[in-house]
């Protein structure tokens, strides 16, 4: 989650997720709220049928989702950059994981195995998601 609401205003259509399915809602009308966004669907027009809904995702474009800043990356830009260490490839980053201090890097190395790398400015320089590289800065974590 981004935290930020503000470009789900003009949502006209959307793809719900939960552990079961995924479906598709159009978008009557939002309202930015103190504490986020509520979104009003066609068809759902009582407090029981809103909460039906209750811990489904939402699901976007990327085209409708929140501006990346500086330093900030969706994790599907991430999946697949080579990691280099010292100008040469090790491996590739395959996913992101949460884990109990933030995220971990999950790499395959060149050689197949794997190994998770705390996804922090101490472990990672220059990332470049047009170039699909990432800058491991300590070989040690990966032993």
């Amino acid at each position: 989650m981004s935290g930020e609401y503000g470009h789900l205003s003009a949502l006209k259509k959307t793809v719900l997720r939960d552990e079961k399915s995924e479906f598709s809602l159009e978008v009557e009308e939002t309202a930015l709220v103190s504490h986020g966004i509520v979104i009003k669907f066609r068809g759902i027009n009582s407090p029981e049928e809103a909460q039906a809904l209750s811990g489904t995702e939402i699901i976007v474009s990327r085209e409708q989702a929140a501006p990346c800043s500086d330093g900030e990356f969706y994790i599907e830009d991430l999946k697949g950059a080579k990691v280099e260490l010292n100008d040469k490839v090790v491996g590739e980053i395959v996913d992101l994981v949460e884990g109990g201090g933030g995220f971990l890097a999950e790499i395959r190395l060149l050689n197949g195995e794997t190994r998770f790398v705390p996804f922090r400015n101490e472990f990672f320089g220059e990332i470049s998601t047009a170039s699909g590289r990432a800058e491991l800065l300590n070989e040690w974590i990966l032993e």
